[in-house]
């Protein structure tokens, strides 16, 4: 098959859906399709593509409105050029705005099946575009949830965000397809020798968090949870955190403040086996994001054998299993019982052993394979339904045809 995406995001940026992206395509012609990209330009793009990656980078304003998000320039005919020559047989939008406008233009002139992942709870990136967002959120939920009535078939990464757009309005069909994690490739880092180039010592205890260090990530709440823990257990505990954003500064200067620097190791991006090393060198994940519609980092950590402590929230819930792989604490925990939870599990190491072999259990749930598999299975179905239609309005024109 020959498949066209569309995306706001893509390599080098570091996200969720960028990966996402990344790992379907990736998966999809190592099964031997054809996969063009079509996403917006990107600084230092070149260093993070393979040399037989399809990809049509679209003109953009990078940085938009001092995020690290790229906004596409629109470019009469430059888009429509490349997908008249590369005859996909499905289009596949990863956003609704921007690039997803493209992406359903070129699905209707051409009569091919559209597909939306809906990646995004948009509602909560609003302070992107508007300070004052309260009128922005509602207007991204209308605009997501009608783009979505507008196409073939909608796929949500998880239980919980399906169940939610359908309480919004989506009445297309919905299928529940999670992004695919390489399981083996996160259980072989080198913990040991990332905590040595790092200067952690060998009898800390290395709490984790990884992804982009944005607003919408929680990660003030994160950060005075983790403080707490601390300041409690002042011998042991350390924060290791791994990713680059526009909150680097305010995680730095809490840590500061509380005169904890020396236990904060801000490790930047880490990408391949770095990123394995990384998780490795964690002996707890923790996370508190109430954005997520697929925490593909929990399973990252779980496929690490890392158990997690996070707040109830979708994509979140589908992944940590409250006292089996972990904690699960409610949406409105204080920052407070975050704290006692790490410190239970940091000082109960009877739950150790258990927790992290369910870890291992749940993130064999996700892998890459499975989920390449499903969305694969899918393609074929809409193009199957897609010709069927198409023969049946032939024979209704031919009849019409031979009387004129």
């Amino acid at each position: 098959m020959k498949i066209c995406m569309f995306t706001n995001t893509y390599l080098p940026h570091v996200g969720g859906v960028a990966r996402s992206v990344h790992f379907f395509a990736e998966d999809l012609r190592r099964m031997k399709h054809e996969v063009l990209v079509i996403a917006p330009t990107f600084a230092d793009e070149t260093a993070s593509l393979e040399k037989d990656e399809e990809l049509l980078r679209v003109p953009a304003i990078q940085n938009f409105n001092g995020s690290d998000f790229s906004v596409r320039i629109p470019i009469p005919f430059f888009i429509d050029e490349k997908i008249d020559e590369f005859k996909p047989d499905v289009i596949h939008s990863h956003h609704p705005f921007l690039l997803g406008d493209a992406a359903i233009r070129a699905a209707y002139r051409r009569n091919l099946p559209l597909v939306f992942t809906h990646h995004t709870l948009y509602e909560q990136y609003t302070h992107y575009v508007s300070a004052d967002s309260a009128i922005m959120q509602q207007l991204a939920i209308h605009l997501s949830t009608e783009y979505a009535n507008l196409c073939t078939r909608v796929i949500a990464p998880s239980e919980s965000i399906a169940s939610l757009i359908e309480k919004r309005g989506v009445t297309t069909p919905i299928d529940v397809i999670p992004t695919g994690v390489d399981v083996g490739h996160f259980q072989n880092g080198n913990g040991q020798a990332f905590r040595q180039a790092n200067t952690i010592p060998k009898d800390a205890v290395v709490l984790g968090h990884l992804g982009r260090l944005a607003p919408e990530k929680n990660l003030e709440y994160l950060c005075d949870a983790t403080i707490q823990a601390i300041q409690k257990n002042p011998e042991h505990l350390y924060f290791l955190v791994v990713g680059s954003g526009p909150s680097t500064p305010q995680i730095e200067d809490a840590f500061s403040r509380a005169g904890l620097q020396k236990r904060l190791i801000m490790a930047g991006e880490k990408s391949g086996t770095d990123l394995a090393d990384a998780y490795n060198a964690m002996d707890l994940f923790i996370f508190s994001s109430h954005s997520e519609t697929q925490g593909m980092v929990l399973v990252e950590a779980m496929s690490a054998s890392l158990p997690v402590i996070a707040l109830d929230a979708s994509g979140v819930r589908e992944v940590v299993k409250d006292q089996k792989n972990g904690r699960l604490l409610p949406a409105d925990a204080t920052s407070g019982d975050f704290a006692d939870a790490i410190l239970q599990y940091v000082k109960e190491n009877s739950k150790e052993s258990a927790w992290r072999k369910e870890a291992q259990e749940t993130a064999q749930l996700f892998s890459r394979e499975r989920s390449a598999e499903k969305v694969l299975a899918l393609y074929h179905s809409l193009h199957k339904e897609q010709q069927r239609k198409m023969a049946a309005q032939k024979d209704e024109i031919e009849p019409w045809q031979d009387l004129i």
